[in-house]
């Protein structure tokens, strides 16, 4: 192999002669070690986004040659189109606040364009990585920002997979409204409900979940690139000052807006913890619905057994015929997942001295992880679980009528001491309720058809009670 000598104030080192990065990302590679993952390809590729942006605003502001722009311009449009990433060689988690990554970006587009305009690899005498690429930047305006576009750049994909799941919920919560069941309390006989209620009440958690994300991307828009180093705006003409933030919306298309205190902006991140709070309650919030469902499904003989899941796949090595609920089981695994990276990012954000943040990478790390790992969650839920679930009808009307929770309905008819009497000699006796309450005559058997009707129990009590008296 061939190879070019590059040099930085650290000293010299030997870099590969087609490397497209050079000595700075080259001791990047091999001071961080760490977790053999590369930068995240959307990250790369916002990176980029802001360079050209950089290069267009510079331009215009008459501070950089237009060939030399151009260069820069066509090698920033080549990275976005997925070429030269494999050039990007840095980990995903690093010290320096991501001026490693910020770094291998500027040297890999140094190189494409010195190419471009004809001249090798590693000449920075031409078109500096720093001088040019670099320009009116610095790491710790471009590294937030580019974290903020790929933040929003991810949420899209998991919002649109939530929304399919709030509606497969509520196609359920249809299906299944005439299905009366038990409800439980503490895993207990509590009251009848129809099943439908349960998966409406899953849809309204998980628009919850929805809107709470969304509200969150407000903070993602708001960026402090052309602060450069504390905020203080140095070393950044006026026009670029004011043109960058606009140039780098019209690239996007997201509505990005320039912070009014660039200071705070630079050096606190306190948007990707509220970011990462809403996916933890999303995980939460799935976790729930899936332990509901693992407990409705048990079975098949001796659990709950009032649903049934979809066999996915073999559920043992060793029981033959055995089926796992597979599917609920990774979400709530993926739950926990979002759940630690989101105190390791709450814990990264708190470390912040001073005008800088310096532990960017790993708050990325996590949260473009988790957006990931809750997207890959939320469509294996909705297409290999939710629209693939039955009702066992006849499992639910038989623990309805075995049990002795209809007897709450009697409450305000015959006073709480009498209801709990009827029940507590049901549980010895193994007559139901509506025996009891017909062989001690306390109400007639017309009146018993209107209280204890469970689909009228399933209803507000305005309801039954118009029922009852009419």
């Amino acid at each position: 192999m061939n190879y070019r000598m590059e040099s930085d104030s650290i000293g010299t080192l030997e870099i590969p002669e087609d490397a497209y990065y050079g000595v700075q990302s080259y001791r990047g590679m091999l001071n961080f070690p760490i977790t053999g993952t590369k930068l995240h390809p959307d990250f790369i590729n916002n990176l980029a986004k802001i360079k050209k942006a950089a290069a267009l605003t510079n331009e215009a502001a008459g501070k950089l040659e237009r060939r030399k722009a151009e260069a820069i311009i066509q090698a920033c449009d080549e990275i976005t189109e997925g070429k030269l990433h494999d050039a990007f060689i840095v980990d995903a988690i690093q010290g320096g606040a991501g001026t490693s990554a910020n770094m291998n970006a500027n040297e890999v587009i140094a190189n494409r364009a010195l190419e471009i305009l004809g001249y090798k690899k590693g000449d920075y005498s031409h078109l500096h990585p720093n001088d040019h690429v670099n320009m009116a930047q610095s790491t710790n305006d471009v590294i937030p920002t580019a974290g903020k576009l790929t933040v929003l750049d991810l949420l899209e994909p998991l919002e649109k997979e939530l929304k399919r799941l709030e509606k497969a919920f509520l196609d359920k919560s249809k299906e299944f409204d005439s299905v009366l069941k038990m409800g439980r309390t503490q895993l207990e006989d509590a009251v009848p409900m129809r099943l439908g209620q349960s998966f409406h009440a899953y849809a309204s958690v998980t628009h919850r979940d929805i809107e709470r994300i969304h509200a969150s991307r407000k903070e993602m828009y708001v960026v402090n690139l052309g602060g450069t180093a504390i905020g203080s705006a140095i070393n950044v003409p006026e026009q670029y000052l004011h043109q960058i933030v606009p140039t780098l919306s019209e690239l996007t298309g997201y509505p990005v807006e320039q912070a009014e205190d660039l200071f705070d902006a630079t050096e606190n991140l306190d948007g990707f913890v509220n970011v990462s709070n809403a996916l933890k309650t999303c995980g939460v919030n799935l976790s729930k619905i899936c332990n509901d469902l693992r407990l409705l499904g048990s079975g098949p003989k001796t659990g709950f057994g009032e649903i049934n899941l979809p066999a996915k796949q073999n559920g043992s090595s060793i029981m033959p015929g055995k089926v796992n609920p597979v599917i609920p089981e990774v979400v709530t695994q993926v739950a926990y997942q979002v759940a630690g990276a989101n105190t390791t990012i709450t814990m990264a954000a708190e470390a912040g001295q001073m005008e800088l943040n310096a532990f960017e990478p790993v708050i990325f790390y996590n949260l473009f992880g988790s957006i990931a790992a809750l997207t890959g969650a939320v469509q294996t839920l909705t297409d290999n679980c939710v629209t693939g679930i039955t009702a066992n009808e006849k499992r639910c009307r038989e623990l309805l009528e075995a049990s002795v929770g209809i007897v709450t309905a009697l409450n305000p008819y015959i006073g709480y001491k009498k209801s709990a009497e009827i029940a507590k000699k049901s549980l010895k006796t193994g007559i139901s309720v509506r025996e009891l309450v017909l062989q001690e005559k306390i109400l007639s058997k017309e009146e018993m058809d209107v209280i204890l009707n469970p689909y009228k129990m399933t209803s507000p009590a305005n309801e039954l009670k118009e029922a009852v008296n009419s």
